[in-house]
């Protein structure tokens, strides 16, 4: 197993989650719905403790842990400032945002299983399987939500 390769793998996952987390707290800061700045809360924590079990492998290795984002989680996240202060903090507009966001995850994840897999240990594949589940629980939740408001 190549260190160097396991160490970049892990922390393409650190990476998005922390996209996860600023693009969750950006997006409660623009609705003022309970429910929903709940839900992104839990979404954030579910980033947060997706990072550090991600933080303990890196280091492990004896790996330096990326502590930015994406450049295109930060573009995505002025967009949602941008588009709020069009829509005026719209649930809709919020949800889409958010779905967007996590389809971006998802495509994270699944690319680093398929095409990173033979760097990681299995212990690492399943807990990376784990989060991702989690991460697609998230998005599914959202989608539902969105379901709701297109069919009232």
């Amino acid at each position: 197993m190549d260190k160097e390769k396991t160490i970049d793998a892990l922390n393409q996952l650190v990476e998005i989650n922390n996209d996860r987390i600023e693009g969750y707290q950006k997006a409660a800061e623009n609705t003022e719905e309970r429910d929903l700045k709940e839900l992104f809360s839990r979404f954030e924590q579910t980033s947060m403790n997706c990072k550090r079990e991600l933080t303990t492998e890196i280091q492990k290795f004896g790996g330096k842990v990326i502590e930015g984002t994406t450049t295109s989680g930060k573009f995505f996240r002025t967009w949602m400032d941008f588009k709020s202060a069009l829509t005026g903090k719209d649930r809709k507009a919020i949800l889409n945002s958010c779905e967007y966001g996590e389809e971006s995850a998802d495509d994270t994840y699944q690319t680093v299983l398929s095409d990173e897999s033979e760097y990681l240990s299995p212990l690492q594949q399943s807990m990376i399987r784990e989060q991702h589940n989690k991460l697609r629980a998230d998005r599914s939740k959202i989608k539902s939500m969105l379901n709701v408001l297109v069919e009232a």
